[in-house]
């Protein structure tokens, strides 16, 4: 097929200028480096856009080199991840077909308090929220369960997320909230926080879904009185992952029948919150054997050593037969 990579660069850059995968890992683009290695094995035709800012670079290239499916890579527009929907919004308006979700999708996970709503009004379990909202800062936290989790409603990655989100108390969390008001300029998202094992759930497809093996991040060298969740240095610094004895790897065994419980509660979420193509369930396991969906990722990393395609490897499926899966699934 006639395929063209789509993807966002933090700066603008010539419409015209292709990319290879080594100079797509020189400007710190391993997924896309990933996949475009992989679409080149498989024997399709590919082309290469970045984007930053410019839409009718993308009408023109789209209209030019008229390509049979457009594998979608773009998280932002103007360095801006809000506006992550309007490029699938873009293709559909164009009628050009896609991998990945679509607008609706992206625009619901990324509100993850709206997320959880739709989740909880479907009796899904989700850690208890409150949201405060920038332009009226909530000044009191008194009824809530603490511990509280806090985090920025609508960043990805793991970004506004370390040690200082776990508050023990109102006063911490309050601080907390203020910080990530004033950095983020967003809303702010403060739920319970839920002691247990960190699980990711992968999930491959339209209707007929496929989920991965689970996946679980270890914390082997951190105090086991510390709190134990994913900040942005536990997943993207590897000095500090080392330092920690930080990992990502398939789950350790699970109790009875609960591999097929998180399968059924991966393929619920991932409809519910109508996400197509492929998408990450994440959750918590408490000690008692209860599971809360902590969120929904649509268009996860797809770089080959990544949770996604290595929860595939772990059910016998290559890199190469993943990414082909995915453009069958934006076929159908």
């Amino acid at each position: 097929m006639k395929i063209l990579a789509l993807f966002d660069l933090a700066h603008a850059v010539d419409p015209s200028q292709d990319f290879s995968p080594e100079s797509l890992k020189e400007q710190d683009k391993p997924t896309e480096a990933s996949v475009l290695e992989c679409l080149t094995r498989l024997g399709h035709d590919v082309e290469t856009l970045a984007v930053f800012d410019n839409v009718p670079a993308i009408v023109e290239k789209l209209t030019a080199y008229a390509p049979d499916l457009v594998f979608n890579l773009s998280e932002s527009f103007h360095h801006d991840r809000s506006h992550e929907p309007n490029i699938p919004a873009l293709l559909d308006l164009m009628k050009v077909r896609y991998t990945g979700a679509g607008p609706d999708a992206l625009l619901l996970c990324k509100d993850k308090a709206l997320a959880k709503k739709v989740l909880a009004y479907h009796r899904v379990h989700s850690p208890n929220f409150v949201v405060s909202r920038q332009s009226h800062p909530l000044r009191h936290l008194s009824r809530f369960n603490y511990p509280a989790f806090v985090k920025p409603v609508g960043e990805e990655s793991s970004d506004g997320i370390s040690k200082a989100s776990f508050a023990r108390d109102e006063a911490e969390a309050l601080e907390r909230m203020r910080y990530i008001h004033q950095k983020f300029n967003c809303d702010v998202l403060i739920e319970e926080y839920i002691e247990g094992r960190e699980l990711y759930l992968s999930v491959l497809g339209n209707h007929r879904l496929t989920v991965f093996p689970p996946r679980e991040i270890f914390f082997e060298q951190v105090p086991e009185d510390t709190p134990k969740f994913a900040t942005y240095h536990a997943k993207w610094n590897e000095k500090y992952r080392k330092k920690w004895g930080i990992t990502n790897g398939p789950a350790k065994p699970l109790p009875d029948r609960m591999p097929e419980r998180l399968g059924q509660l991966a393929k619920k979420v991932y409809r519910l919150l109508n996400i197509r193509g492929f998408g990450r369930i994440d959750v918590r396991l408490s000690p008692k054997g209860d599971v809360f969906v902590i969120e929904a990722n649509p268009n996860p990393s797809l770089a080959e050593d990544e949770d996604f395609a290595q929860s595939a490897a772990n059910a016998g499926i290559t890199y190469d037969t993943l990414i082909q899966e995915i453009l069958n699934a934006a076929l159908a």
